[in-house]
């Protein structure tokens, strides 16, 4: 039996612990592009290396440091490399960790503006912020009807957005009575999963998605929304979300958002538009025509800082027009969460503002980025990647083997092997497996296609430069 009084780190040993701990993430920072970007690890091989139980008695600091060299990074794809150009960017920056690591010393439960004032006030000033560096409409702000909340992915913010509609829709009577079946909502053949996700957990039902025609852009086709949504009211049916890309997943596809919202307004249904990645682009005013065109229809819009503002995992802002139509969709009052400053009607309770009760201090590390970068230097490294992103799009058109699939509005390229699905699939594959890059897929017009999303923190051009030559070096290879 231990003698020990107390089992807590000593602040003089936590301080020494924490210096050590930055010293390995910026030698991890200055080592990572030398790294394979996917982990090669064998499914089950870092359980593997893992006791079977944990430990009767704690163990020092170096042995777990130690074992993160040992046992964890092996088993790391890394995200953070400069030759990451899978999926997404899922960028971060040592601004936004030491925002994170402050987040996590101060251990901030900010569901109430009664629990942390600054955590709530923070929050809502730097959003607000941020509806004027990226042009958007000032509906969103918080001194008007609407306002901005941070919520941890897009999917979230698409699920609240989902709810909010569907609760508009039936004069709030589904929270209290559940949905009827009669409620339908409607997305691009291109929108992200997460849409299916919120229509089914919001029990809507699958059935009652309705997956709207693409033009050759792989934008929604504004008509095809209308011949829908009429088709559903002459059957009975009650239109309650309409959700549009800004950026899609697969392609960057840019819905119509000025036509869909218009059809939106004529039939009094929720549109929510979802910026993801794409929307930090619009951070430079020269983006803005394109990208921002059409939300003063939107009732809301949600984007990543944590795909493209340099602001690590998680981070989605999320903004609404009519905040009230969102706190009456979450809104419940137990007594245990009872306080004046609620009771006053002068703060913010952004608990009421999303799923969870529970929220982080997130707003911390994207004031971090802001004041660390500015908007000079946000604009800079976002208008970098995407001139990166269009040379590789002018030596993809500039090959005999290769074409480019869709125009690439932004960061993302959408290119393919004139060889077909099997070579691009076989390029691919060589690639990851080699570890130097790391690019994922998608299918377009019934085709494998190759993406390139260029927008990890540290890309430079002499990176991509050598992506390029390692996909031809593949293509000949194979």
């Amino acid at each position: 039996m231990s003698d020990k009084t107390s089992y807590h780190m000593p602040v003089d040993e936590f301080r020494q612990r924490g210096y050590a701990l930055i010293d390995w993430i910026a030698d991890y920072f200055q080592h990572v592009e030398s790294m394979p970007v996917l982990s090669r690890v064998e499914p089950g091989e870092i359980r593997a290396m893992l006791p079977p139980s944990a430990p009767q008695h704690g163990e020092s600091f170096e042995t777990i440091l130690s074992d993160i060299d040992r046992i964890i990074l092996p088993g790391i794809t890394h995200w953070q490399s400069p030759n990451w150009f899978a999926f997404f960017p899922a960028n971060s920056s040592e601004p936004s960790i030491l925002g994170e690591l402050l987040s996590a010393g101060l251990g901030v439960q900010g569901m109430l503006w009664a629990t942390s004032p600054a955590c709530t006030e923070l929050e809502t000033q730097v959003l607000d912020w941020l509806v004027d560096m990226l042009g958007l409409p000032a509906d969103f702000k918080s001194n008007s009807a609407g306002g901005g909340v941070i919520q941890d992915t897009a999917s979230s913010a698409t699920l609240a957005a989902v709810l909010a509609g569907r609760e508009r829709a039936t004069q709030f009577q589904s929270n209290a009575n559940g949905c009827d079946g009669k409620l339908v909502a409607y997305c691009s053949t291109q929108a992200h999963s997460s849409i299916d996700k919120a229509i089914k957990i919001a029990g809507i039902g699958i059935n009652n998605l309705r997956k709207i025609e693409i033009d050759d852009t792989f934008a929604m086709q504004p008509m095809a929304l209308v011949s829908a949504i009429e088709q559903d009211i002459a059957d009975g049916l009650v239109p309650c979300f309409v959700n549009a890309n800004v950026g899609s997943t697969s392609s960057n596809a840019i819905d119509p958002a000025e036509h869909i919202g218009q059809i939106c307004r004529r039939f009094n249904i929720w549109l929510h538009v979802d910026a993801a990645m794409s929307g930090s682009a619009a951070i430079c005013p020269e983006f803005r025509l394109f990208l921002n065109k059409g939300l003063e229809y939107a009732d809301s819009y949600c984007f990543n800082p944590h795909k493209w503002l340099f602001t690590n995992f998680d981070c989605d802002v999320f903004y609404v027009r009519d905040r009230q139509a969102l706190i009456d969709t979450f809104t419940l009052m137990p007594e245990y969460l009872r306080n004046k400053a609620t009771e006053s009607g002068a703060v913010i309770d952004y608990r009421d503002w999303h799923i969870q009760l529970g929220r982080r201090f997130r707003a911390l590390k994207l004031w971090f980025v802001i004041r660390h970068y500015g908007i000079e230097g946000l604009q800079f490294h976002i208008r970098q990647h995407i001139r990166l992103a269009q040379i590789f799009a002018d030596w993809i058109r500039a090959s005999q083997d290769f074409e480019i699939v869709v125009e690439p509005p932004l960061n993302l390229v959408c290119f393919r092997h004139l060889g077909g699905d099997a070579k691009n699939q076989k390029i691919m594959d060589k690639l990851n497996a080699d570890g130097h890059i790391y690019l994922t897929h998608t299918r377009l017009n019934n085709q494998l296609v190759l993406r390139m999303s260029i927008g990890q923190t540290k890309t430079e051009e002499r990176h991509v430069r050598r992506a390029w030559e390692l996909i031809q070096e593949a293509a000949q290879d194979i």
